[in-house]
């Protein structure tokens, strides 16, 4: 039994004497020996202790010897580089003693799981150890440890990058500073060198302390992230006519996973790389993001950084950052009072084809720019810009939309009945698309029925166009109608026929009104030809543009009575055209028009003038006399004075006449033109020929109001639906009323009744008593 106690003690000593690093140098211990000592350990069942007893000892002694001793060049609030290496260097002299009694524990630990089972160890001991060392030592060091270590591998990666931008481009920059841009010193003492061998020591020392993950990994991860964003940001802002992504690529392989090789050695780091691929998609996307107002408005010159784009959302879950960030751009660089609707439409058609790139189902333009057309329909002027660009002389993106001749898409709901030809490429929907609306209709429809979607009636446009049309040929005044046919056959094949056939009687008139005029004017030849005398012989050349009133929509309407001359004038002509047409006649509307007239003012001086009936009927009156007030024009011209003071202004603002004192003008025959001036009327002085667009939904409400009065002698009394849903069947049908909605009816019936015209009890509109 004493033998057995002797042999147990000296196993013992031995071992522990092997696994002190104090002895170690002075008892080298073969395999043979440890193996041994082991056995006799194990059969007194002391083999489990060995590993135990030896990580205790350690604890104590980083405890005791190490951590408090290491933390005192910190008490300070030190962020010195230096400092930091000369630390890490002392623990890793001190630590490092322990490295060969690691591996002797390792050997008597493989030798007793061998013999063993449950005894073999799931890692081995020194990266038992290493988590001593972290638990231990750096359990919780304080703030001015992780500054310094960020601050070390600051200025390392910044000397390993400019290295890297010195062998791939020439020097003169940084000659021409006289500083090194690595280290910040003068190029005749730079220190890069120096501090890039002092870096590499204490990276290696952490590394095979195990601590460099631990210590370093969150400074590496965040200046790496850093870098990241500077260069996307320094390469890549403000240019979107070039790629990047296969730049950028490179540049990862390149010079990040460089540096990081250089960190990590041979270590494998292919996870590392899959992370800091996402994270360069991640943020590089980001930045396109933060710009895609810009390339939508730059489209499609910055195709390429759209490419870009969709590749990184691909590989990355940026579409909902995206749509939030796209509809917080718009909200605040375009949907306000202060942009024109016509920058908006504009804005609107270029997202319509950048966002088409990003994602060709649709799904991110109907997310994205729902904002903008509930936007578009609050504008009363919305539907007249699209139709004005969609029939404007030149190049611009709806004209070119509309001679591509698609048919227009207005229900989304519907399925085409033809197959898909490439079926066998599908691709269901992204996860965020709107279910109740088809893929087919986001994919296929194009520009204009976008567009047209956006009030989701082809009647409100053709209307549009109607008045669009009238007010072209009324304020140009020419027979000349090519284009206008040009764009209607264009129209057709996006409208259909039926929706525009009061569009095409309203271009065969002016080419009726060409004839008629040509014949007039013959016939005049010939009487003078042949010798017969005319009623009034000074009456003024007319040439009308004679109109079917059913066709045209509602002009607007000015009060005036010309002077006698020119009622003869019209009065001749409409004979003319009685005698041509049998029993038809002319209503004229004088107020519209252009004429030419010929001002003669002292010295013989001449004005040639294209100006409005009602202007030229104003300044004949100076023929009789050279002062009128405001009263006696309005009393002769029979026009309301407010409306005459405007015109009068158009004669001011040409020097022809002078307010001498209020509402009193004379005329003044000084003028400073020069001989056979020919001067028009401004393009901003010039007034529409049509009713506005309110006066004209006034005027399809009353004949609405003619129905509802029907319905309501012969019904006696019905609800706001029923109304509405009456009116849809009967006063709703023709090209020249757009549909009117239940909130639209309900104003309208609501204001019959302040006006007394309708009762309205019991949630019913009836007649008062002795009708309406």
């Amino acid at each position: 039994m004493a033998v057995a106690v002797e042999n147990v003690n000296a196993a013992w000593n031995f071992i522990t004497g092997a696994l002190s690093p104090q002895n170690v140098p002075n008892q080298p211990a073969s395999r043979e020996q440890l193996c041994v000592a082991a056995d006799i350990l194990r059969n007194h069942g002391m083999g489990e202790v060995i590993q135990e007893y030896f990580l205790e000892i350690l604890k104590q002694d980083i405890r005791q010897n190490v951590s408090t001793r290491f933390w005192k060049s910190y008490n300070t609030s030190t962020t010195d580089v230096n400092t930091l290496y000369n630390s890490i260097d002392e623990l890793y002299q001190y630590l490092s003693s322990y490295f060969p009694c690691f591996e002797r524990l390792d050997l008597i630990c493989q030798h007793l799981g061998a013999q063993e089972e449950r005894l073999v160890q799931p890692e081995s001991v020194r990266q038992t150890a290493q988590r001593v060392f972290k638990a231990v030592i750096f359990f919780c060091p304080p703030k001015c440890f992780h500054e310094a270590v960020h601050k070390a591998y600051s200025q390392a990666v910044k000397i390993y990058n400019h290295r890297n931008q010195q062998n791939g481009e020439d020097k003169e920059e940084e000659e021409e500073s006289l500083k090194c841009q690595g280290c910040n010193e003068l190029l005749e003492s730079c220190q890069c060198d120096s501090i890039m061998g002092k870096f590499q020591t204490f990276n290696k020392q952490l590394d095979e302390l195990g601590l460099l993950e631990y210590i370093s990994g969150g400074s590496v991860t965040s200046i790496t992230n850093e870098d990241f964003k500077l260069y996307i940001e320094h390469t890549c802002k403000g240019n979107f006519e070039t790629s990047y992504v296969a730049f950028l690529e490179n540049w990862l392989d390149v010079t990040v996973l460089g540096w990081l090789t250089l960190i990590y050695g041979g270590k494998d780091i292919s996870s590392l790389k899959a992370r800091l691929q996402h994270y360069l998609y991640d943020t590089y996307g980001r930045a396109r993001i933060e710009q895609l107002f810009n390339i939508i408005v730059d489209f499609p010159e910055s195709r390429p950084a759209l490419d870009d784009l969709k590749v990184c959302l691909q590989k990355t879950d940026l579409r909902g950052h995206l749509v939030k960030e796209l509809k917080t751009a718009f909200e605040n660089r375009l949907l306000h009072p202060g942009v024109n609707t016509t920058d908006i439409l504009t804005a609107y058609i270029s997202s319509i084809r950048a966002l088409r790139v990003l994602d060709p189902t649709g799904v991110l333009l109907e997310l994205v720019c729902e904002p903008v057309r509930k936007y578009l329909r609050s504008r009363d002027d919305t539907v007249r810009c699209i139709v004005a660009s969609l029939t404007e002389e030149g190049s611009n993106e709806l004209s070119e939309e509309l001679f591509k001749g698609n048919t227009l898409v207005l229900d989304e709901t519907c399925q085409s009945d033809e197959e898909d030809e490439d079926w066998e490429n599908w691709m269901p929907d992204p996860v965020d698309a709107d279910p109740a609306k088809t893929s087919k209709s986001r994919r296929t429809s194009d520009i204009i029925s976008m567009l047209v979607n956006i009030y989701g009636s082809k009647e409100l446009f053709v209307n549009e166009y109607r008045t669009l049309l009238a007010d072209r040929i009324l304020s140009q005044f020419s027979y000349d109608t090519e284009r206008e046919i040009r764009y209607l056959e264009l129209l057709k094949l996006r409208f259909g026929e039926s929706q525009l056939h009061y569009c095409e009687v309203m271009l065969k008139d002016v080419a009726d009104s060409k004839r008629i005029n040509s014949h007039i004017a013959e016939q005049k030849e010939r009487e003078e030809a042949q010798g017969v005398e005319r009623e009034d012989a000074e009456e003024i050349p007319v040439n009308s543009m004679v109109l079917s009133a059913q066709f045209w929509p509602s002009f607007r309407e000015e009060k005036i009575e010309l002077p006698e001359i020119m009622q003869t004038s019209l009065k001749t002509y409409t004979k003319s055209f009685e005698a041509l047409k049998g029993n038809r006649t002319l209503q004229w509307k004088p107020h519209l028009g252009l004429m030419d007239i010929e001002i003669e003012l002292k010295n013989s001086k001449t004005l040639n003038m294209k100006v409005t009936p009602v202007q030229a009927a104003i300044f004949m009156q100076f023929q009789e006399k050279e002062k009128w007030t405001v009263d006696e024009l309005s009393a002769v011209l029979k026009m309301p004075s407010a409306a005459l003071r405007r015109k009068i202004t158009f004669w001011q603002t040409k020097g022809l006449l002078k307010e001498e004192v209020t509402d009193t003008f004379v005329l003044v025959e000084e003028h400073k033109a020069r001989h056979n001036d020919i001067m028009v009327v401004d393009e901003d002085e010039a007034e529409s020929a049509m009713a506005s667009s309110h006066d004209q939904r006034e005027e399809e409400m009353q004949v609405y109001w003619s129905y509802i009065v029907g319905m309501l002698t012969n019904l006696e009394s019905l609800p706001l639906e029923r109304i509405h849903t009456m009116l849809k069947m009967f006063a709703m049908q023709g090209p020249t009323t757009s549909e009117c909605c239940v909130q639209e009816l309900k104003t309208f019936l609501d204001r019959k009744v302040k006006e007394q015209k309708l009762l309205y009890s019991g949630g019913v509109y009836r007649l008062p008593k002795g009708g309406s």
